[in-house]
């Protein structure tokens, strides 16, 4: 029997339990949503309520790599019930312990209810470890991200497809050299996602871009 893939998290059991914990609720209610829910007309209203968060593999996959670039000023565009955010956190945390300085990771929720169990989330993981970490932007993504962006190091793209590119492009100015976009469903949701897609693969607007072969797609864009 081949061994466990390993964790990379770095964090106290009770984060790790309440991580296991979450993603189990998540896989859960996903696979309790139809079948063509990805085709639906209505994707959007339908996952409006839903806890369907960045799978895990995925989360630890972005938190490695955060933590192997260093990242301090991440902005996560599309909290939700705030998982994902849990990981980009801990990374940051980490981070400035080891190499000091500033960061946060601003984070995006449009829906109240989302953003009131995301902060019980984090309470539950930790301030010291988890909430002091995070500027939640309770609102309008287009208008709560027009101010006060640090430098960014890394975005976290996991949002209503309309308002991708535009919350992107506000962000680009941001963005530094070497700076990464991550974008989820590329694959299972590339016709939603199909302008910001052009938008990344443009040779114009000087991203490198990898489609990893996670389950959906899950794209990999470094501005140059």
């Amino acid at each position: 029997m081949s061994a466990p893939a390993p964790n990379p998290v770095v964090a106290p059991d009770h984060v790790l339990a309440l991580l296991d914990r979450l993603h189990k609720e998540s896989l859960t209610q996903e696979n309790a949503l139809p079948s063509t829910y990805l085709a639906s007309g209505g994707f959007d209203d339908l996952m409006r309520d839903k806890f369907i968060a960045l799978d895990q593999d995925k989360c630890q996959f972005v938190y490695q790599l955060a933590r192997a670039t260093g990242a301090r000023n991440i902005v996560e565009i599309g909290t939700s019930f705030g998982v994902s955010t849990i990981y980009l956190a801990l990374a940051v945390g980490s981070n400035l312990d080891r190499l000091g300085g500033e960061g946060k990771v601003v984070a995006t929720e449009k829906e109240h209810t989302k953003a009131e169990k995301a902060r019980q989330y984090w309470q539950e993981a930790g301030n010291d470890l988890v909430t002091r970490h995070i500027d939640l932007r309770e609102g309008d993504l287009l208008e709560t991200l027009t101010k006060d962006i640090p430098q960014i190091d890394l975005i976290l793209l996991d949002i209503w497809a309309p308002v991708a590119l535009p919350a992107l492009k506000l962000l680009e100015p941001k963005l530094r050299s070497g700076g990464v976009v991550i974008l989820d469903n590329s694959i299972s949701s590339a016709t939603r996602y199909k302008e910001l897609l052009e938008h990344l693969r443009s040779p114009k607007n000087g991203y490198t871009n990898l489609t990893l072969p996670y389950s959906k797609g899950l794209e990999m864009s470094v501005k140059l």
